[in-house]
């Protein structure tokens, strides 16, 4: 249990703040108290930049990635190499790669990983998408680049399944990445060196 603080409406901010991931309630105290310091407008802009995040954000209709439009800049762009699809978990692993400056292709977002466990199945992740892209011919290579867990291999091995009869390279980033890594935590020298050196994928 927490000490209640001596305002309620600065109580309900911090528990609000305190939901985010990585913010403990002494950071969320520490961001309240900042932002009750702040000019009025430029909360309002903070708080309207959110707003208008979560209400009019879109996914790209090819890749799924986050954009402002329905395709978002990298699938828009006729200097990507778009018979080479990279298919990756998140938004984030997208925004990794691209930190790396080695890679000039287009992505594949799936919207996580096969886990049931977490009662995740293919179903409920963009796989069937990604097969419709991979019919239609352009792409001549798939990379496979999920995190090498348990449940990242088991991902990969059914996409494997589903794409092999496509006439295409399927590989996956070299193992620079190591066993249990989620693309998100490997530095960008790791990460760029992994995708450069990617190998034919196996089972």
């Amino acid at each position: 249990m927490h000490s209640e603080l001596p305002s309620k409406l600065l109580n309900t901010a911090v528990d609000e703040f305190a939901k985010l991931p990585g913010i403990g309630r002494k950071t969320a105290l520490r961001l309240a108290l900042h932002l009750l310091k702040q000019p009025r407008e430029e909360v309002e802009r903070f708080g309207n930049a959110f707003i208008a995040l979560r209400n009019d954000v879109k996914y790209c209709t090819v890749c799924h990635t986050i954009s402002d439009a329905d395709r978002c800049p990298i699938c828009n762009n006729q200097r990507r190499d778009h018979t080479t699809v990279c298919v990756v978990e998140t938004v984030r692993d997208v925004l990794s790669i691209e930190n790396t400056q080695q890679y000039n292709g287009v992505y594949h977002v799936m919207g996580g990983i096969i886990s049931p466990m977490d009662g995740v199945g293919p179903h409920d992740l963009t796989i069937d998408r990604l097969v419709e892209r991979v019919a239609e011919g352009v792409v001549k290579e798939v990379i496979l680049a999920l995190s090498t867990t348990m449940e990242g291999e088991t991902t990969c091995f059914y996409l494997y399944k589903k794409l092999r009869h496509f006439p295409l390279a399927i590989t996956t980033i070299a193992r620079g990445v190591g066993f249990g890594d989620e693309l998100e935590y490997t530095d960008e020298l790791t990460l760029g060196r992994s995708i450069k050196n990617r190998q034919p994928f196996t089972v």
